[in-house]
C-alpha cells in the first residue's frame, strides 16, 4: 500500500515540510509497513523553495542579497533537475517578514534583492528560473529587481531614480542596454496564485498596499506611480502590462518579470506541482492526504488542497484534506475531487494554542484517518 502526503504550509505554525512529516508520523503509528511518500507543496509564496527542494531532492544555495530596505542579508534559492531549474522565492529577499512592523514602507521598499537572487541563479548555470510571487513587502513594480539586473530608471534630467514605488512617478525613460545578457537564454516563469492587474481598484497598490504600511493617500500615490510606470514600459519596451492578470502580484513584480525578462505567469500550485512531478507520483497511490491552514470557498481559486484533489481525481485516487480550520463554502471542494476533510482542532481553543500544537494535532488526526482507511479496506475486502 502507498500513501502520498502532499500538504502546503500551515501559516504561522508549520512549513510544508514539517506538515508532511507530522502527517507521515501519524499514519505510520497504525500503518507501519505502508510506503508513505512525502511531497511538500507550495503555491509560490513563502516556503516554496524549501518545499520544492525537499520534494524534488534538490540543492539549496545561500548567497548574499539585499532586503526590502537595501540592507545586506543572506538569501537562498533552490536548484532542481540537476541544476537546470532554479526556484527563487521573492519573499526570501523582499518579504514582509523581513521587516519589523514599524519598518514597513511601501513607498520605499525595493525588490533589488530578488534581482540579486536571480543573478546568482543564472551564475549557477540555471536555464529555467521559477520565481515565486507572494508575501512581498514591496510595491515597486519590480523595478528594483530589474535595476539589480542592469536596467536603468531615469528621470527627466537623466538621473537615476531612487529605489521604491513612489519614485516611479518621476520616471521619464527606461534604459535596458545594461540588462544582463545571460538572461536572453534563460526561461523565466512567475508563480502566483493571484490574478490582480498592476493598477486600479483590484491592482497591487489598492489590494495589498495597506498590509505593507501604505496609508490611503499613499495607496493612491503608489497606484498613480505604477500606472505611469506601465505607460513608460509600453512606450519604451512595447509591452503592455497594466491590465495583465497577475501583473500586480508581489507589488507588481509580476509586471517586471513579463516586461524585462519575457516571463510567463502561471498558477503557483500548478507550476510547483510540475516541478516536483506530483501527478506521476499520484498514479497508483491508494490514498492522498493534503492540507493547509484553512479550507474554504476561496480555495477553489488556485489553492493547493483543491489542486491536489483535481489531479488525484484524474487517476481515481481518494483524497483527504487535513486543515487548521474549515471555513464557509469548503464543501465546494467535494465536487472537485476531494473525498473528505477534517479540521485538526480538537475543540474550542485559541489560535495561539492551535498553532503551538499544530504538529501533534496534525499527526493525531492523520492517525484517525489511517484507522478509518483500514476499516474501509477491510469492509471492501
Amino acid at each position: 500500500m502507498r500513501i502520498v502526503v502532499a500538504p502546503q504550509e500551515f501559516k504561522g505554525s508549520l512549513t510544508a515540510v514539517q506538515a508532511a512529516a507530522a502527517i507521515a508520523t501519524g499514519l505510520t503509528r497504525v500503518l507501519p509497513d505502508t510506503m508513505v511518500e512525502q511531497v511538500p507543496l507550495a503555491d509560490g509564496g513563502p516556503g516554496t523553495v524549501a518545499a520544492v527542494v525537499a520534494a524534488a531532492g534538490g540543492e539549496l544555495r545561500t548567497v548574499a542579497c539585499r532586503d526590502p530596505l537595501g540592507r545586506p542579508i543572506a538569501g537562498a534559492f533552490g536548484l532542481v533537475d540537476g541544476g537546470r531549474t532554479a526556484v527563487v522565492e521573492m519573499a526570501a529577499a523582499a518579504g514582509l517578514t523581513l521587516l519589523r512592523p514599524e519598518e514597513r514602507d511601501a513607498r520605499r521598499a525595493s525588490t533589488e534583492g530578488v534581482g540579486d537572487l536571480i543573478r546568482a541563479a543564472v551564475g549557477a548555470g540555471a536555464r529555467r528560473i521559477v520565481v515565486g510571487l507572494g508575501g512581498s513587502a514591496t510595491n515597486d513594480g519590480g523595478s528594483g529587481m530589474a535595476r539589480a539586473l542592469g536596467v536603468r530608471f531615469l528621470d527627466a534630467h537623466g538621473h537615476e531614480l531612487p529605489p521604491g514605488g513612489a519614485a516611479l512617478l518621476h520616471l521619464a525613460r527606461v534604459d535596458i542596454a545594461g540588462l544582463d545578457p545571460r538572461l536572453r537564454d534563460v526561461e523565466v516563469i512567475g508563480a502566483t496564485d493571484v490574478r490582480n492587474p498592476l493598477c486600479g481598484p483590484e491592482g497591487a497598490s489598492a489590494v495589498y498596499g495597506p498590509q505593507k504600511g501604505a496609508t490611503p493617500a499613499e495607496v493612491a500615490e503608489l497606484d498613480a506611480a505604477l500606472r505611469h510606470y506601465a505607460d513608460v514600459l509600453r512606450r519604451d519596451l512595447g509591452v503592455d502590462v497594466a491590465e495583465q492578470p497577475g501583473a500586480g502580484a508581489a507589488g507588481g513584480l509580476g509586471a517586471a518579470l513579463v516586461a524585462f525578462l519575457g516571463a510567463r505567469l502561471r498558477s503557483g500550485f500548478e507550476l510547483v506541482a510540475e516541478v516536483v512531478h506530483l501527478e506521476p507520483r499520484l498514479v497508483g497511490a491508494d490514498l492522498v492526504i493534503t492540507g493547509e491552514g484553512r479550507l474554504d470557498g476561496q480555495s477553489l481559486f488556485g489553492k493547493t488542497t483543491v489542486g491536489v484533489a483535481r489531479l488525484a481525481r484524474r487517476h481515481a485516487v481518494p483524497v483527504v484534506a487535513l486543515c487548521g480550520g474549515l471555513g464557509d463554502g469548503w464543501e465546494q471542494a467535494l465536487a472537485e475531487g476531494l473525498t473528505a476533510a477534517w479540521s485538526i482542532a480538537p475543540g474550542p481553543a485559541t489560535l495561539a494554542d492551535l498553532e503551538a500544537g499544530a504538529a501533534a494535532l496534525l499527526a493525531s488526526t492523520a492517525t484517525q484517518v489511517a484507522r478509518l482507511f483500514i476499516a474501509a479496506r477491510r469492509s471492501a475486502g
